[in-house]
């Protein structure tokens, strides 16, 4: 019997910083590979991740191609923007939330600010306030209990935020500067009962879920944060660079088990996975 193989598409919002990593779709590559050998399925389960330039192509994925999942990247932009690209790009998301519900989605950073949007909520500058390089998430009952963890540390380049979660999802973290870090939508014929989202410990089938974002960069390493610090410290002004610099490999004095810096790959790309049904 062949292994499960995925089809997953990643709409790119921009290219990483060092131009030299290539694509986002490298770089989720990579992450992904990386968060399939966490979840000890590198051997089983192989995967395609089809990249489409949606910012100066404005190219997405052609109807008849059924993807497993969806991705949608960071950007430096503003999901706020009244741009082609943008306007475009939110269309899109809103249409396949509606006509393709078997198709998992999933946003990050910028992503997750643009499904907000479809969602009919907003994105706004979050006062000037950045949050940049690993910073804790306190989960809500529910984030535990999908991330299977207290709380969450994660990668962070931003200073937009969406300040509330959009109607018809539930917070998955937050922190002092961003009150919404996530959020999930289920899937309209197995969302979990009322009385089992609002309990201290929700029950919850990862495959019940249809969206999942998290402003945060699961997919950025210690590299790519250094190399972000270096090209926009003028940007983040010599506080939050030098501050940001010594949480870039990791928070100090927190020793991780797995040895990575972050849960980017063990905790949110294993997540992703299960998701996908992968277990």
């Amino acid at each position: 019997m062949a292994p499960p193989h995925f089809r997953l598409a990643i709409l790119e919002c921009s290219r990483p910083v060092p131009p030299t990593l290539g694509t986002y779709g490298q770089v989720f590559q990579t992450w992904l590979e990386a968060a399939l050998e966490a979840v000890n399925a590198s051997r089983i389960v192989t995967f395609t991740l089809d990249g489409y330039d949606v910012v100066n192509e404005m190219k997405y994925p052609p109807d008849d191609i059924e993807y497993h999942g969806v991705l949608i990247s960071g950007s430096p932009s503003s999901a706020y923007g009244d741009l082609e690209w943008i306007n475009r790009l939110i269309a899109y998301t809103k249409r396949i939330i509606a006509e393709k519900p078997n198709t998992r989605l999933f946003g990050i950073c910028f992503g997750h600010q643009i499904i907000a949007r479809a969602l009919g909520g907003t994105c706004t500058p979050n006062d000037g306030k950045w949050e940049v390089a690993v910073t804790t998430v306190q989960l809500t009952s529910l984030g535990k209990s999908i991330f299977g963890k207290e709380e969450l540390d994660l990668q962070q380049v931003h200073r937009d935020h969406v300040p509330t979660v959009p109607s018809g999802c539930h917070l998955l973290g937050s922190t002092a500067i961003t009150p919404n870090h996530g959020y999930v939508m289920f899937d309209s014929k197995s969302t979990p009962s009322a009385e089992s989202l609002v309990s201290e410990s929700p029950s919850i089938s990862l495959t019940s879920i249809h969206i999942l974002t998290v402003q945060g960069h699961p997919e950025f390493t210690p590299m790519i944060v250094h190399a972000v610090l270096d090209s926009r410290a003028k940007l983040f002004g010599e506080a939050v660079t030098r501050d940001a610099r010594t949480r870039a490999d990791g928070i100090p004095g927190k020793p991780r088990s797995d040895g990575r810096p972050c849960d980017g790959v063990g905790v949110v790309g294993r997540t992703i996975w299960g998701i996908l049904g992968v277990a």
